[in-house]
């Protein structure tokens, strides 16, 4: 079951001010603040503005952490306290946190690299280079938590690694291995992977457009969103308040190529997900897609999702539109997004639409809110080389299956 929520995005960080964000079809686009962007014809980006990590962290110093440490630490407690948790719950319960990232901690990196070419080695300075390591982003939410005794766990899969996280924390529920389950990714906007899409010709000039005719490709983005997962008898046994069920989830790795979906892949994934929750394509409600608004990436996505759905899919929505593409974040974020429409009855709508392009052919709720009855959704995540997840969530109760 999952019991907490901790979204921080550009949208709104915050059950309450995410679930806004979603209903209004936010863009969280803005002009480039992270790094000075002369030399690039066109820099926007989906950056969480004005974040100050203190309010939220009762025991960390964010001084000694990266920015993506200090995301996934305040998403790993908010989750925590919109459980209804406590510190000492937690340290009395067997944890499991598991965060995916693309990027870990390349903002400092990238500020470590220009002080290092503009005064060498003595510029770097040893409490920098300390932030750096990619296991700090758990780590930093098991001592935010006060948890000593916990398994902590870094899933470096890319733009799917949230799924993967949500994977491994099913698992660990589902076997015994933890009591509750800290779930999701993080990571914070940089300078190296903004610069390698736009090498790649992949940046959008002005917004993401996912499914349309005339979409120029992904804005990148940062945030972080966690999910506090736990068996169905502890959270009945505390009158938990129950977003949604994970049902199942299924992973696969084509080593492809390097950038370039396969169609045929994503399609297993999507199958593999479907028979671990034990969910007929027809009793899909709704479908969170990948949907990063390039050519290729929508066009094999859509192709893939009609081989398991058939010619009338569910609906199909790319929360890309509003978020821009939050790398390990993003299908965490995306799990967030599909447990608040599940428990609200609502379907957020793909923003910045105008007109589908035959070749996808979804219905991708353009640009305002629906009010829906959903019971099951998927939630996919689609990574460079081939690494794909696929997350099913269901509303909690018999009358969702």
């Amino acid at each position: 079951m999952i019991t907490g929520l901790g979204p921080l995005s550009s949208i709104g960080t915050g059950t309450a001010a995410f679930t806004t964000g979603l209903r209004e079809g936010r863009s969280g686009v803005t002009p480039i603040s992270a790094f000075d962007t002369t030399g690039f014809a066109h820099a926007n980006a989906c950056q969480v503005q004005h974040f100050d990590p203190a309010p939220h962290l009762h025991r960390l110093d964010p001084a000694h952490y990266g920015r993506a440490a200090q995301f996934s630490a305040v998403a790993a407690r908010m989750a925590v306290e919109d459980a209804g948790l406590s510190d000492a719950d937690l340290a009395a319960s067997r944890c499991q946190i598991s965060v995916g990232t693309t990027d870990g901690e390349s903002y400092d990196l990238d500020l470590i690299t220009e002080a290092h070419l503009h005064g060498g080695l003595p510029a770097v300075t040893p409490q920098a280079a300390r932030r750096i390591p990619a296991p700090l982003l758990g780590i930093a939410a098991a001592r935010e938590l006060g948890l000593a005794d916990a398994e902590i766990l870094t899933i470096g899969t890319a733009c799917s690694a949230g799924n993967y996280s949500l994977g491994n924390g099913l698992d660990a529920i589902r076997h015994g291995d933890a009591d509750f389950a800290l779930c999701g990714g993080a990571d914070a906007f940089c300078r190296k992977t903004f610069a390698a899409f736009y090498r790649l010709g992949t940046i959008a000039p002005d917004c993401c457009r996912p499914f349309d005719t005339d979409r120029q490709g992904i804005l990148t983005g940062e945030g972080a969103g966690m999910l506090l997962l736990e068996s169905l008898d502890s959270a009945l046994a505390r009158g938990a308040r129950i977003y949604a069920e994970i049902l199942g989830y299924g992973l696969n790795c084509d080593a492809y190529h390097p950038v370039a979906p396969q169609e045929d892949s994503v399609a297993r994934c999507l199958r593999l997900a479907l028979d671990d929750a034990g969910v007929k394509p027809a009793e899909v409600d709704l479908i969170s897609a990948h949907g990063t608004g390039t050519q290729a990436n929508d066009v094999t996505e859509s192709r893939a999702i009609r081989q398991i759905y058939g010619a009338a899919p569910p609906r199909t929505i790319s929360l890309k539109s509003m978020l821009g593409h939050t790398m390990g974040a993003a299908s965490a974020l995306g799990a967030i997004a599909c447990s608040l429409a599940i428990t609200h009855g609502f379907i957020p709508p793909t923003i910045n639409h105008r007109t589908t392009d035959p070749a996808c052919a979804v219905d991708c709720v353009p640009n305002h809110a629906v009010a829906a009855d959903l019971r099951i959704v998927q939630n996919n995540g689609l990574a460079f080389g081939g690494n794909n997840a696929a997350v099913v969530l269901g509303r909690y109760g018999s009358e969702a299956l």
